[in-house]
Order: structure tokens, then C-alpha cells, then sequence
């Protein structure tokens, strides 16, 4: 799928270092994708849900944002903002705050700490993974295994949001071809 919103053109990333217990994922930046996808009509998350399912990145849920610090070592974790609003801190205790509206995607990729810090109640965010990837919860410091498995973790074909030529290929490929 080809840039099927304009306005997702422009991303901002973010390089995170180990934080403590919190592992983040030094090698690969998060992305956030501000204003990415124009919301409207009545069921917002859809309008996410079609955009990560054409861009080969299958929907998995709906919901918030835990309220506790955690990570991901078994999938690379696109969140899109359908409702309300937010402050989510990246990166573990003492992170990076970031304030998140609907029509905002964040791409965070496995080891990233995150945790919400406060929303509105109306708050709901589409999550979606690679193919064969999930969201395992991690609270404590990785081991050796849960380390191998960020540092090994397949790449995504395609941006979730910007499909073939998206901000992936642009930010995550040169470090694919030094991993593969």
C-alpha cells in the first residue's frame, strides 16, 4: 500500500538507551507519526485497523495504555490514538513524555518501555503486530533470552502506517542490512 495519508509523511523518532531494568531497544528509534490518520466517522478505530491491515501489520486489539511501566521482547508495537488523548512516557522511569491526540501512531519497537501517565476517559488506542509477533508483558529486567529475542526480532515487511516506502524502510533499514 502506498501513502495512503498525506499527512503521515512526517515522523519524528526517538533513540532510546537501556534505562535501568527497562531494556528499550538501542539500535532501532521509535517512531511517532503525528496527525498520521484523519479521524472520522463513528467507529475511528476502524479507520487504524484498515491502515495496519493493509500494511501487512494485523490488528490485535483495542484499548488504553497500561498505567505501569512495561516493555515487549516477543513483537515491534504500532499504537494508533482513535480516541481521547494522553501523556505516555517512553523509555521507562524518568523517560520521555509525550503528549498523544487521535489520528497520532506511535511505532515502538521491541524493548521499548512505556506506560501511561495519564489520559481522558474516552482514551482508546489500536494495537497491532507483525505477523507471527505478540505483546508479551515485561516488568523486570530482561534475561539473556528475552535480550536475544529483541535483538533477534523479525523486522516488519512494511510500515504500518506508510506501507512499502514508509518511515521503516527509512529509519530501520540500514540496520537491517547489518542484522541480516
Amino acid at each position: 500500500m502506498k501513502n495512503a495519508h498525506p499527512s503521515a509523511g512526517t515522523v519524528k523518532t526517538l533513540l532510546l538507551e537501556r534505562n535501568g531494568w527497562v531494556p528499550n531497544n538501542p539500535r532501532l528509534p521509535v517512531i511517532i507519526y503525528p496527525n498520521a490518520i484523519p479521524v472520522t466517522g463513528s467507529d475511528p478505530a476502524a479507520l487504524f485497523e484498515q491502515t495496519f491491515s493493509a500494511n501487512g501489520w494485523p490488528p490485535q486489539w483495542r484499548d488504553g495504555v497500561y498505567d505501569y511501566h512495561h516493555y515487549h521482547c516477543e513483537g515491534h508495537e504500532v499504537l494508533g490514538v482513535a480516541r481521547g488523548h494522553a501523556r505516555l512516557m517512553l523509555g521507562g522511569p524518568n523517560g520521555h513524555v509525550v503528549s498523544v491526540k487521535p489520528g497520532d501512531v506511535l511505532l515502538l519497537p521491541a524493548g521499548t518501555g512505556h506506560c501511561n501517565l495519564g489520559c481522558s476517559e474516552d482514551f482508546q488506542v489500536v494495537g497491532a503486530y507483525p505477523p507471527g509477533q505478540h505483546a508479551d508483558i515485561g516488568r523486570e529486567a530482561p534475561s539473556d533470552a528475552q535480550l536475544q529475542s529483541i535483538a533477534g526480532l523479525a523486522f516488519p515487511q512494511q510500515d504500518p502506517v506508510q506501507g512499502d516506502a514508509g518511515a521503516v524502510c527509512a529509519h530501520w533499514s540500514d540496520l537491517r542490512a547489518t542484522i541480516e
